[in-house]
């Protein structure tokens, strides 16, 4: 009989298998990503675009067989448009409102470029993170198990970007990251194409 570490060693390899069929070098990022499922917590990637950190994300929630949702941050995205609404809902019977799940109901989340967005729509995402339920009207509707969100973002130095502040990161287990690859790992990638 397997013990857990065991196991949870077996499927590591099997998704870093997969995975570099896919994503070549990285492997300090992909490390941290499975490390953060494990955990069943959240991670911020960051790097500048184009380092394979939202295809990484993608992938290994396909190769887990995992819903996954991607949000795309930008500077008019709205808390509602993440966690989702109430509408007036039109029946035979009369009226009523419903709530609309939003893209956070998902097992992993990747809200990609969170700091394009302002602190109100950050703020949405990060208490859902922690709390791992929404309320409205006074009703909890409970996320997703597992539920895991891998934010990336771009170096704040970038015009437009609002820096999450020291409070807020602590919601992240780790932060990643990733830096250009490799000589030999960059001519693998052009071999590739």
């Amino acid at each position: 009989m397997k013990n857990n570490a065991d196991f949870a060693k077996e499927i590591y390899d099997k998704i870093i298998e997969n995975v570099s069929t896919v994503i070549v070098g990285q492997k300090d990022m992909l490390d941290a990503i499975i490390m953060t499922l494990f955990c069943n917590s959240h991670s911020i990637i960051l790097g500048v675009p184009g380092l394979a950190k939202t295809l990484a994300v993608k992938i290994i929630s396909e190769i887990m067989d995992i819903d996954f949702n991607r949000i795309q941050f930008t500077p008019d995205l709205m808390p509602s448009d993440i966690t989702g609404t109430i509408v007036l809902k039109k029946t035979k019977e009369g009226t009523s409102f419903e709530f609309i799940k939003g893209p956070i109901f998902t097992n992993i989340l990747l809200a990609d470029e969170i700091n394009r967005t302002p602190p109100k729509t950050q703020s949405a995402l990060l208490q859902a993170m922690e709390e791992r339920f929404l309320t409205f009207e006074g009703v909890n509707y409970q996320l997703s198990n597992p539920f895991n969100v891998f934010a990336t973002q771009n170096p704040i130095e970038q015009e437009g970007t609002y820096p999450l502040p020291e409070a807020q990161l602590d919601r992240f287990l780790f932060q990643i990251d990733v830096s250009y690859p490799k000589e030999k790992d960059e001519l693998e990638i052009i071999s590739n194409r």
